[in-house]
């Protein structure tokens, strides 16, 4: 069932393609090439409101429903996807487990700015040797006095060395009686704090222009007021932040595998061969046509997706299902538009050679296709 928008959401997805298409698509095979971060786009789209579109407009976001967010990401994500990785995280991580679980000082504080897009966000949970079993985490706050001292060494951090504000889960449990993912608190940590250490980029197959960094611990003295919430439940916040991240990926495979079926349209309409445009050869039309189906199906999935997250019931299958789906149809749409190319889709002068490398980390990040698939399993069962 197709999205129906009123004027103002109409309007909000059109800010985003038209700011994509002008801002965005001009420099993102430069970005990629570089592996530049542009922090200055980041801020004009915090200045436009992309970067508190989830939060209510009491906390001076947009307080846009979910389907309109989703459908504003995704045209930010056909233009440039490591640009929307930015965007996605801040929105459905630090954002909204601030909005759940914070007090309203630390919302004065950090929600409001962030929802201006004054602040950018990271979400910090994963570690070296805790990437699918993120609850076997190491990083460590002890308290002192009224507060906390931070210790260890978060991994793969999404604004990792570009944030303003990380949110960040450590263990809160005692060494000798450990509690599991009981034992976990979340932390807002600033930049700028002393013993906050960002790590060098890393070296990333796709989406380079995305900054992901590890975020070193070292003797990090937080006040009592940067706790967010109870702290033994940090792990519990992230995972319910999750579902919505989870979305906000989907919804980016969706804009690269948009990007590289227009891509590989085109080029079908333009190529020829054997005196003849390739587009007219049954073979490529049903490859586009497979292309157009896949997509459909999976932005149809992503938005009803969505449509159970606003109604306010439990969305953890849902999300880890349009998840799952829109991931691996990225993968395959663009690996078939590199088809599409032929030699030329193996060059990294033609665009859809970069967007099968973009789409590739989607089945990866915020849970693996095989951790998808054991969450919806494991809803499943749980349901009978």
């Amino acid at each position: 069932m197709t999205a129906v928008l009123t004027e103002e959401q109409q309007q909000v997805v059109q800010l985003a393609r038209d700011f994509a298409r002008e801002h965005l698509a001009p420099h993102a095979a430069r970005w990629d090439a570089e592996k530049h971060f542009d922090r200055p786009t980041i801020d004009r789209l915090g200045e436009l409101g992309f970067l508190g579109m989830l939060v209510s407009e009491a906390y001076d976001g947009l307080g846009l429903d979910t389907v309109t967010y989703l459908m504003a990401l995704e045209e930010i994500a056909a233009a440039d996807a490591s640009i929307a990785v930015s965007v996605a995280v801040h929105n459905s991580l630090p954002t909204q487990m601030l909005l759940r679980h914070g007090t309203e000082d630390q919302k004065e504080r950090w929600l409001k700015p962030m929802a201006r897009g004054e602040l950018l966000g990271a979400f910090a949970l994963s570690e070296a040797d805790a990437g699918s079993d993120a609850a076997a985490l190491r990083a460590r706050a002890v308290r002192s006095g009224d507060g906390w001292v931070l210790n260890g060494a978060k991994a793969w951090v999404s604004n990792g060395g570009t944030a303003d504000v990380i949110l960040a889960m450590v263990r809160t449990d005692a060494e000798r009686a450990p509690r599991g993912a009981r034992g976990i608190g979340c932390f807002i940590v600033p930049k700028g704090t002393p013993g906050v250490v960002p790590g060098k980029p890393e070296d990333k197959m796709g989406l380079r222009a995305s900054n992901t960094a590890a975020v070193f611990f070292q003797d990090v003295h937080l006040g009592g007021d940067h706790l967010l919430g109870d702290a033994s439940s940090g792990f519990v916040y992230a995972l319910e932040a999750l579902d919505c991240g989870r979305l906000g990926i989907a919804a980016q495979a969706c804009g690269i595998a948009r990007s590289a079926l227009e891509h590989a349209t085109r080029y079908a309409a333009e190529r020829r061969q054997f005196g003849r445009p390739i587009g007219d050869f049954e073979a490529t039309r049903f490859r586009l046509a497979d292309m157009a189906t896949r997509l459909a199906a999976a932005r149809a999935l992503l938005h009803e997706a969505a449509r159970h997250r606003d109604a306010g019931g439990r969305s953890t299958r849902w999300s880890a299902m349009a998840k799952l789906f829109c991931s691996e149809t990225a993968m395959w749409v663009t690996s078939q538009a590199v088809q599409v190319f032929g030699g030329y889709g193996f060059m990294r002068d033609y665009p859809v050679e970069r967007l099968m490398r973009d789409a590739k980390a989607t089945e990866i990040y915020e849970g693996t296709s095989e951790i998808q698939r054991l969450v919806i399993g494991r809803e499943l069962l749980d349901s009978h």
